[in-house]
């Protein structure tokens, strides 16, 4: 009996570990818009190169200095996982240059979108390419968010590009990612060590040619740069000790922090136009998570009931 409730305990612990560094990663996310919004005056595609070399500097010490395995032979072994981590490296790679636009450019709100319509985006993945059946709640709630990006055309008078950009890439990283079955540390090593000669190159022709931001700026500008190697990779420590922890419901709840918080600094921080159209978007695309999120948790509890 006494073992029996140390084993709760341990768990309980466990899992309030968990839910922590998972709520941590998440509000780290959520407000690294002051991050990017303070290299504002360097071009995105700058600050994108910077956040390659510099997230697989932090990274390599943690293979080098512990006994963690190095994944190569996993990933340059088998041509298949090759070829999908080539395709996944540039998917990222677009995907943080389309967020990292989305900030600079007063756009945080349509990066909101993107990330709050991002699970439903993986629905409609999962019906296109994986052949998946779609149950009629999910229909509504997919059909729902058509609704929202619809709204916030006619609200922007253009697509919203930005917000369907980080949906669509954001969900097809998570497809590849999952169909290779290697861990996200590891991934995003070997990612990062994909993209670091096309950023090594790129950052060195800037400085051949006198337009590069690092060691013109100041120091306070270059140590901002540098950090955006713990900016990238400290919140992925974070969810990778968590989200093992936890139930895949409680992680489903988490993820919808980040897109909130970027909704609330767009408004009342930054200041973004939101008009009567944006607010029925937005209205719709809640509505349509509600939706998603009770149907899941059916889901989940009516799988529950089949393995008692």
């Amino acid at each position: 009996m006494q073992r029996s409730g140390t084993a709760t305990t341990a768990a309980s612990s466990e899992t309030r570990l968990g839910l922590a560094c998972t709520l941590a990663a998440f509000l780290l996310w959520g407000f690294n818009p002051f991050y990017f919004k303070a290299v504002a005056d360097v071009p995105a595609l700058e600050v994108l190169a910077h956040r390659v070399v510099w997230s697989f500097a932090m990274l390599l010490p943690v293979y080098l200095v512990t006994s963690r395995p190095w994944p190569f032979r996993t990933a340059f072994g088998n041509r298949r996982i090759l070829t999908m981590l080539l395709a996944s490296t540039t998917i990222m790679a677009a995907n943080w240059l389309v967020y990292i636009w989305s900030v600079v450019s007063d756009q945080l709100l349509q990066a909101s979108l993107g990330y709050y319509i991002t699970p439903l985006v993986n629905v409609a993945i999962g019906i296109l390419i994986l052949r998946e059946r779609l149950r009629p709640v999910q229909a509504i709630a997919v059909a729902l968010a058509v609704a929202s990006v619809v709204l916030q055309a006619i609200g922007l008078g253009a697509v919203p590009w930005i917000g369907l950009g980080i949906a669509i890439t954001f969900g097809t990283y998570g497809l590849l990612r999952k169909q290779m079955g290697i861990g996200a540390l590891d991934g995003l090593f070997i990612e990062a060590l994909l993209m670091l000669p096309a950023a090594l190159g790129f950052l060195l022709w800037l400085e051949i040619v006198g337009s590069g931001a690092f060691g013109r700026g100041g120091l306070a500008l270059d140590l901002l740069l540098m950090a955006a190697g713990p900016v990238t990779a400290f919140p992925l420590f974070l969810f990778v000790t968590g989200a093992r922890r936890i139930s895949m419901i409680a992680l489903g709840f988490c993820q919808y922090l980040t897109p909130s918080i970027y909704f609330l600094l767009s408004l009342f921080w930054y200041d973004e136009p939101f008009g009567i159209w944006q607010l029925a978007s937005f209205a719709i695309i809640w509505v349509a998570i509600a939706i998603f999120t009770v149907d899941t948790l059916r889901g989940y509890r009516r799988r529950a009931a089949e393995l008692r």
